[in-house]
């Protein structure tokens, strides 16, 4: 099996090949690559464009910082997360059970890519999916008595989890 090398003048060479003689630049065991042609040059409004902008940036004058710009809100889900993480005794144990979800969950997507792999299964995980959605939408979603008792379970679990606030 003969051994490729490629030279930095983008030149492929033959190693079971001899050498070609001095006086021959190419030989059948040499092939030449074309050089790659320039890289094309932007257009001259893009460069207009962005050295007005530089212009611009340089030209203007700052407005002070206030007091309100500084303090920067964070949004009411990201206080209520802080909160609740402030109240917790046993960080090193809601860790710990964080990880051991993320790698569950790693796990899981594992399993269930291997599970696709195989030829009868998910067609059949499929039609599962749909009778299971649809029953589920017949169940809860179609009538209204039906979608008012789901949207009450969905916030009494909410107020369990996040607590009665």
């Amino acid at each position: 099996m003969a051994s490729l090398s490629i030279s930095s003048s983008s030149t492929i060479i033959n190693s079971r090949a001899s050498p070609p003689p001095p006086h021959r630049q190419a030989s059948a065991s040499c092939i030449s690559l074309p050089m790659l042609p320039p890289k094309p040059l932007q257009s001259t409004a893009y460069c207009r464009k962005i050295s007005r902008n530089v212009l611009t940036r340089a030209t203007e004058v700052e407005a002070p910082v206030t007091a309100e710009a500084e303090s920067t809100e964070l949004p009411e889900i990201l206080k209520t997360a802080q909160e609740a993480w402030e109240k917790v005794e046993d960080k090193y144990a809601i860790g710990s059970l964080a990880f051991a979800a993320l790698v569950a969950l790693w796990g899981s997507t594992g399993l269930i890519s291997a599970i696709d792999r195989l030829p009868l299964f998910p067609g059949v995980f499929e039609l599962v999916g749909i009778g299971y959605t649809g029953w589920f939408v017949y169940k809860n979603l179609i009538f209204k008595p039906d979608r008012e008792v789901l949207f009450q379970k969905i916030k009494d679990t909410y107020k369990d989890i996040l607590g009665s606030s």
